[in-house]
This record gives C-alpha cells, sequence and structure tokens, in this order.
C-alpha cells in the first residue's frame, strides 16, 4: 500500500510537536516544584543539624548550672520542640503551603489546652521555679502547705513527701513555690525546744546546772551551737525553763524525745519538783 508523502510528514511534524511539548512540561515541573523541593530538604537537613547542636550546648549550659536532672530533660525536649515545630512551619513555608492558617491553628489548640490545664500549668510553672532556683531538695526535711516530711521525689509538677508517720504526701509546686516553705536542713542543724516547769521554792540555779549537764551528755547534741537552758516564764504556778539543744536533722525526733523523757528523770535525781495541778474538793456541810 503506498502512502500520501504529504500525511506522512504532517503526522511526523505533530510526533515532534507533541515531543516537544512534553519535554517543557517536565522542564516547567522541576523548576516549579522540583527546586522549593530541594531548598526544603537541604532547610530541614541544615535546620535538624543546628537544633542538634544547640540542643546539646543548652543542655551543657543547665549541667555546668548544676541544673536538676528532671528539669533539665524537660527544658531540652521542650526546646528541640518548639524549634522542631518551628523549622517544619519554614519548610511548609519553602513548598509554598499556606502557613498563616497553619500557624493560627496551633495558637487556637495552644489557647484550648491552657485554658483546660490552667491548674496543671500553675504548677508545671512552679516545678520550674523550685527545679532552678532549689528552695529544698530531694532529702531535705522541710514544712510546706500543711505537711511536714522528708523530700522524697521532685517531679515537675508535685513535690512528694514522706512524713514522720511514714505516709506519703504529694503537694502541687504551684503552692509550693508561692507559699511559705520552712527548710529544716538547709543550715545543717535544728533546735529543739522544749519546756519545763519547776515550783517557785526549788533551786533555779542547781535545776539549771543540773539540766545543761543532762544536754551535753548526749552524743547527738552539737557542742555548736552549744545547748542551752534559760529561764522562759514566770507562770503562775511554775518557773518555765526552755530546754534547747541544737542536733543533725536527722537527729531530730532522737532527740527530742530523749530530751522530754532525761528532763523529768533529772529533776526527779535533784529532788526538784515540778509542778502540776492540783484538784481541791470542797464539801458543805448540812
Amino acid at each position: 500500500m503506498i502512502q500520501n508523502p504529504i500525511v506522512e510528514a504532517e503526522n511526523a511534524d505533530i510526533n515532534i510537536d507533541s515531543s516537544g511539548f512534553s519535554i517543557e512540561n517536565i522542564t516547567s515541573y522541576v523548576l516549579e516544584y522540583g527546586v522549593p523541593l530541594l531548598k526544603a530538604i537541604l532547610i530541614y537537613i541544615i535546620g535538624a543539624f543546628i537544633i542538634k547542636k544547640l540542643v546539646k550546648v543548652i543542655c551543657k549550659l543547665m549541667e555546668k548550672r548544676d541544673y536538676d536532672l528532671t528539669l533539665r530533660k524537660f527544658l531540652t525536649n521542650l526546646v528541640k520542640w518548639i524549634l522542631t515545630v518551628l523549622l517544619i512551619v519554614t519548610v511548609a513555608g519553602t513548598l509554598g503551603i499556606e502557613t498563616a492558617s497553619f500557624a493560627a491553628i496551633l495558637a487556637a489548640a495552644g489557647l484550648a489546652i491552657g485554658l483546660a490545664l490552667q491548674g496543671s500549668l500553675s504548677n508545671f510553672a512552679g516545678g520550674v521555679l523550685i527545679l532552678i532556683f532549689k528552695p529544698y531538695k530531694i532529702g531535705d526535711l522541710i514544712e510546706a502547705q500543711g505537711e511536714l516530711g522528708s523530700v522524697k521525689e521532685i517531679d515537675i509538677l508535685v513535690t512528694k513527701l514522706i512524713t514522720p508517720q511514714n505516709k506519703l504526701a504529694i503537694v502541687p509546686n504551684g503552692p509550693m513555690a508561692n507559699g511559705n516553705v520552712v527548710n529544716y536542713t538547709a543550715e545543717g542543724k535544728m533546735r529543739v525546744d522544749t519546756t519545763v516547769g519547776i515550783g517557785y521554792r526549788e533551786d533555779m540555779k542547781q535545776a539549771k546546772e543540773a539540766l545543761l549537764a543532762m544536754l551535753k551528755s548526749n552524743p547527738k547534741v552539737l557542742k555548736d551551737p552549744a545547748p542551752s537552758v534559760n529561764v522562759s516564764e514566770l507562770a503562775d504556778s511554775s518557773v518555765n525553763l526552755a530546754v534547747r539543744p541544737y542536733c543533725k536533722p536527722e537527729d531530730y525526733w532522737d532527740v527530742y524525745f530523749w530530751t522530754v523523757e532525761n528532763t523529768k528523770l533529772t529533776l526527779d535525781k535533784e529532788n526538784i519538783e515540778i509542778p502540776y495541778p492540783h484538784a481541791v474538793e470542797i464539801k458543805k456541810e448540812a
């Protein structure tokens, strides 16, 4: 079969034109999408590298300043996630994705979470302040929010105390950071306050010397500061003596109970009377 040369030439022109159209489209797609994609990949790789180095630097700075391990981990993870989100938004903008709506969604989500977790955020902020400024640390004997006990654990949201009754008290960090905290361990020594009354007819000097010698006989009573026995009050029926030894925080209860018991035994040994209330019965004659 003989084909028309003119028709063949026209078909060839159409094929060449179609081939040229496809190459131009591919080139256009590469320039339009390939270059931004390559930029986005480079930005992500460089940004991830910078974030990694920056997190290491922050971690080393906190380690040099002796920040708590829990706080170091939390803050480094927080910085890492914030920077990663910003990096992803930047990469999305490079690809031509509208980031304004994305940022608005993040802001709205953050506001909703903040309102829902208002109390927890207060405790979180308190935990950060406690871990940075360290008003107390693990092992310290403290009194706060109506609780007395040794600090067992400091979390980012709560502080856990072991009370003298061996109970676990869990106190939110918000009130702990904003309220009064008495740290009995911070100075490394505590004063044990006890009071005993003697009769007005007793030898006050003898009682003071006997009690002071008693305190000095206990090896758990510190020599510096020295223990003291002083007249604290002239009460209605007794002269009250303040018996005040110092000890280490971990020896507080031992010294306290020992002092109360031996104060009575010492005064009995010296034949010094400890006054106590007397009941008087009055009978009416018929």
